[in-house]
């Protein structure tokens, strides 16, 4: 463990799921206004051994943020954003952050791992322009991430894309149903280990959340925290 547990009660920002994880024993500890769970139940390198097969991960209270509108992505270019031209593909940036195109006016950015606050906070301080609107993903999706070697397997149960390595590239975006929700899965590995983010509708996050749970016991997947996920990346 990390050390004593700081209540998510106590903090501006908790997970749609904080209750979930606190039943497991999570360890939450504060990342910005928010309350992150860095470990569930056991140490870090063991949850990242645990990861390494086939782990859930809450990441609900991490930076990001969305932009839509006909000259979103040209404006998301003007504040230093590299987005590529496809659709449906996650630009990695230089500070970590990832920039999923979703549509010719749309775009989604993730700061996993906690990185990226900075490139988030700026986008919402700069100057507004007309056909460029933020779409608050803070507040209406959940974000979890799913890793390991039998993740794939696991997603076979619950959505109709195929996410094989082979067919499903690194950095693919899928707009798709999870679980019957309607929802967004990016592939973003962790060094060697395979990881999807996967963003729902937050009011829907803990149907999600143990819909993955049910699924993955067959595989002996189990939740765990931001620092086995840490672990890996590095």
């Amino acid at each position: 463990m990390t050390g004593p547990s700081l209540s998510p009660d106590s903090v501006l920002r908790r997970s749609p799921v904080y209750r979930e994880l606190q039943r497991l024993g999570a360890v939450f500890e504060a990342l910005g206004d928010g309350a992150v769970a860095v470990t569930v139940g056991a140490t870090a390198a063991a949850e990242a051994e645990r990861a390494r097969a086939l782990g859930l991960c809450d990441l609900s209270v991490l930076p990001r943020a969305g932009y839509k509108g006909w000259a979103a992505i040209d404006w998301g270019r003007r504040q230093g954003l590299g987005i590529g031209e496809r659709n449906n593909l996650a630009y990695p940036q230089a500070d970590g952050a990832l920039v999923a195109r979703l549509a010719d006016s749309e775009f989604l950015v993730l700061g996993p791992g906690g990185r990226a606050g900075a490139t988030v906070a700026r986008l919402a301080a700069a100057p507004s322009e007309g056909g460029a609107y933020a779409v608050p993903r803070m507040a209406t999706n959940a974000w979890f991430a799913i890793t390991g070697n039998d993740a794939t397997a696991l997603f076979a149960k619950i959505c109709a894309i195929d996410l094989r390595p082979k067919r499903f590239a690194l950095h693919a975006v899928a707009q798709t149903s999870i679980a019957r929700l309607n929802g967004i899965i990016i592939r973003a590995d962790l060094g060697p280990t395979l990881a999807f983010h996967l963003l729902a509708d937050s009011a829907s996050a803990s149907y999600l959340w143990g819909a993955v749970v049910d699924a993955m016991g067959e595989f002996g997947g189990r939740p765990v925290g931001l620092e086995g996920l840490r672990r890996l990346a590095s």
